[in-house]
């Protein structure tokens, strides 16, 4: 089996050389590459060889270059290190530099490289400044300048700067005398075009017409601001044509002022743009020409008088205002004060007219002792004042010594002033403290109340509900919470009420009506607990429902019911019965009474002693069971209500007299004085003469039954506005205050005392008649100490029922 190299060299072939040499085809192709890659080799060599020498002669002529260049900066070098100059070299935006050369020490200049580049240790303030923008000019634009300046000890220089290539190069350069004062002179000269330019360029820049004039008065320069005044675009067109700004009566006004003072200020008018606007013009004269500026102040002055009003209504609005406000300027001096800021500290007009200091208020607030004390009264009144070297606003609670609070503001002004306001928080928090404690204790009660109460919003929500709403309805307290639907709560509540009720209250929470009414009723569950609801209107919509059980109540108020009905029945059977037995006894006491008279006249025949005595006490007992007999017959019409009074014109006079002729015999038999005074006026009042006598008798009747032998009992009469005023007082043992509580009360006699015992009747009588006349009895008694009754009657009489007692 053949190799693989042998089976190659049969594929391809073989070759025979001209010497007879069998050679295969792979070992031709083997030799060609050899041959190929040694001629590569010679040929790189060659080319070699030739750079080499071309690189060694290249280098050869940049040495004799470099050589030249060191001769050059070497001879550069000896001329620029020549004495009293100095030369600062930059190589393109390096912050490096290069120092070339020397400046004499003795003229102030450092030797040293930093202390000469620090150019404000050794130069003037003004040198520095001129130089540093030099400098800056040349690096930054190439502008190259050539100026003077001065060191700190007074010599001159001259600065040359200039540009060359990528390099910025500045000379300093010692001067002589002459050239001093050309240097001197030169940099003036500098600076004042370049204050020229830079005015001009800031008169270019601002919207105002400025102008210069030549010896001759015409116009040499003028800004776009005065070219677009004088309707041109190029401000060179108005110079050319002399255009001016002010007609010819404002310039010859100008110039005479300049002819006297050399300068002319004031405004003037002049048309501009088809409108007429003011101008305020400053115009300065020299010798050789003058300048001018204008400023329109045209809408200024429209600011200024507006200006003017909204301060004035400002004011205005600021007086009428309950929050005190006053206003410093920057010196701190009172501007302004509104009336409110007087009433509140007490300060008098002319004081605060006066533009009283912030710092002199404070001192006097705290010496008028309307300032609580502080413990370091200096630091508070700066921390205070501090607000004038502030931007933002400042805010403190004042608490003063007379209770009140105060809420204070403080505002910085743009212009260095200070706004003070001062709101009086003192009922506000007294209001809010008073609505928490109120909030607490409502909540409060209306957890411990035992009526159930329920509010609703507009929106038919619960708002809030007490425990008793949910325990009345039967319900559990977590089954009802704030924001559910009053449909929900019907549906929980339904089950044990009727239906109808709770549409009703779904209606009346959740209806639109314009007119809301409340609502009341009771409505009976069917556990049979009667409840009484109510709903109430409330503000904003809201609506309050209210349970209360009161079916105790109902049920005592049933029996009540069927009580008060037998009693009116028995009341009635009463009534009767007394008006009944009254007639019937007054039948026959008249009887008896008229036969007793009819047997004590002669004409019935001669009595002994005996039989007057026995006709006296019938006639003295008649007359007291008959008088009896009609106070009872009285008192039950009155009680009844079928009494009427006969109203007339009753002589105070006339009554107290007819009613001291009854009772003057008791007052005889015990001696005892009845002092009767009439105020001057009383004159008469509407009554029933015949009651207010009645009334009259019963009290000096039971004034004379309890006063002492040989006492007095006053009667007084006098007027009291609308009213008739009756008074008895007498000087008897007087009533224990037990008494008093029952001495109105009908049979109820008090022997304390007294003479005889009566029916007790009189008083009962006496506050029956006063009150059906629409007055008043009121007693006045102690023990030891006497009584006086006080009647008082209205002047015009009015017709009262009065309950049953």
């Amino acid at each position: 089996m053949s190799s693989p190299s042998a089976r190659a060299q049969d594929a391809l072939g073989k070759i025979t050389t001209p010497f007879g040499v069998e050679v295969g085809t792979f070992e031709v192709v083997q030799f060609a590459i050899f041959l190929g890659a040694m001629g590569a080799a010679l040929l790189s060599a060659g080319w070699l060889i030739r750079e080499r020498s071309r690189i060694a002669q290249e280098n050869r002529q940049l040495r004799d270059k470099v050589a030249d260049l060191n001769v050059t900066v070497q001879r550069n070098e000896a001329l620029l290190n020549l004495k009293d100059q100095r030369v600062i070299v930059w190589e393109g935006a390096s912050s490096t530099p290069n120092l070339i050369g020397t400046l004499p020490p003795e003229i102030g200049v450092p030797e040293g490289r930093a202390l000469f580049l620090a150019f404000g240790r050794w130069l003037r303030v003004d040198s520095v400044t001129l130089l540093d923008r030099s400098i800056s000019a040349l690096r930054e634009k190439a502008r190259p300048f050539d100026i003077a300046v001065e060191t700190s000890k007074g010599a001159p220089l001259e600065v040359q700067g200039r540009t060359s290539g990528g390099y910025a190069i500045v000379r300093f350069i010692n001067l002589g005398e002459t050239r001093v004062a050309q240097a001197l002179l030169k940099s003036e000269n500098y600076q004042l075009n370049e204050a020229v330019t830079t005015l001009r360029g800031l008169l270019e820049s601002i919207d105002m017409p400025s102008w210069s004039r030549d010896g001759d008065g015409r116009l040499n320069w003028v800004n776009m601001a005065y070219a677009k005044a004088v309707d041109v675009r190029d401000p060179q067109i108005a110079i050319r044509d002399g255009r001016e700004l002010f007609g010819a009566q404002a310039r010859e006004k100008i110039e005479r002022d300049k002819v006297a003072n050399r300068r002319f200020q004031d405004q003037l008018s002049t048309v501009v743009g088809g409108d007429r606007h003011v101008f305020r013009v400053t115009d300065v004269a020299s010798s050789a020409g003058s300048a001018g500026l204008a400023t329109d102040v045209s809408e200024v002055e429209l600011i200024r008088e507006e200006f003017k009003r909204t301060v004035l209504n400002h004011s205005d609005t600021l007086d009428q205002l309950n929050t005190a406000v006053a206003m410093f300027d920057a010196n701190r001096k009172l501007q302004f004060h509104n009336q409110a800021f007087a009433k509140l500290w007490g300060l008098d007009m002319a004081f605060l007219e006066s533009s009283p200091d912030n710092a002199m208020l404070l001192d006097r607030f705290r010496s008028d002792g309307i300032l609580p004390e502080q413990q370091d009264w200096r630091r508070w009144k700066e921390t205070v004042l501090a607000a004038y070297h502030s931007v933002e606003s400042q805010e403190h609670i004042w608490y003063l010594t007379d209770g009140r609070t105060l809420r204070v503001i403080v505002n910085p002004q743009p212009k260095g002033g200070v706004t003070w306001v001062f709101e009086n928080l003192t009922e506000k928090l007294e209001l809010q403290s008073r609505y928490n404690t109120l909030i607490k204790v409502q909540g409060q009660t209306l957890d411990h109340l035992a009526e159930g109460v329920a509010v609703f919003g507009s929106d038919g929500k619960i708002r809030l509900s007490n425990p008793a709403f949910a325990s009345l309805w039967s319900l559990k307290r977590e089954q009802i919470s704030e924001g559910m639907h009053i449909s929900a709560i019907r549906r929980l509540c339904e089950p044990v009420s009727d239906a109808a009720h709770w549409e009703t209250f779904v209606t009346t929470v959740t209806g639109f009506d314009d007119e809301r009414l409340s609502l009341s009723g009771h409505l009976e569950l069917s556990s049979g607990k009667i409840l009484y609801y109510a709903t109430a209107p409330l503000p904003n919509g809201q609506t309050m429902l209210t349970f209360v059980d009161v079916t105790d109540s109902v049920q005592v108020e049933r029996a009540l019911k069927e009580k008060n009905e037998a009693l009116e029945r028995t009341d009635e059977l009463k009534n009767d019965f007394v008006q009944h037995v009254s007639y019937e006894l007054r039948s026959p006491l008249t009887n008896i009474i008229g036969f007793t008279e009819l047997l004590q006249t002669p004409m019935t025949g001669p009595l002994n002693d005996r039989q007057r005595d026995y006709l006296d006490h019938i006639g003295t007992s008649s007359s007291v069971l008959l008088t009896i007999v009609n106070d009872i017959l009285d008192l039950a019409t009155v009680d009844a209500g079928i009494m009427e009074l006969d109203i007339s014109d009753v002589s105070v006079t006339d009554a107290i007299a007819t009613a001291s002729e009854k009772v003057a015999q008791r007052f005889r038999e015990h001696n005892i004085l009845l002092d009767i005074r009439i105020a001057p006026g009383t004159g008469s009042f509407r009554a029933d003469a015949s009651r207010v006598k009645q009334v009259l008798s019963n009290l000096l009747s039971n004034a004379a039954n309890y006063a002492p032998e040989g006492s007095t009992v006053t009667l007084a009469c006098w007027r009291d506005q609308a009213e008739m005023v009756f008074s008895v007082k007498d000087n008897g043992p007087g009533m224990p205050d037990y008494v008093l509580d029952s001495i109105f009360k009908r049979f109820q006699p008090y022997p304390n005392g007294g003479r005889k015992r009566g029916a007790g009747l009189g008083l009962s009588i006496v506050k029956g008649f006063v009150e059906l006349h629409g007055g008043t009895v009121d007693i006045d008694s102690g023990a030891g100490k006497g009584t006086l009754v006080t009647c008082r009657f209205p002047v015009e009489a009015r017709t009262f029922s009065i309950a049953a007692e």
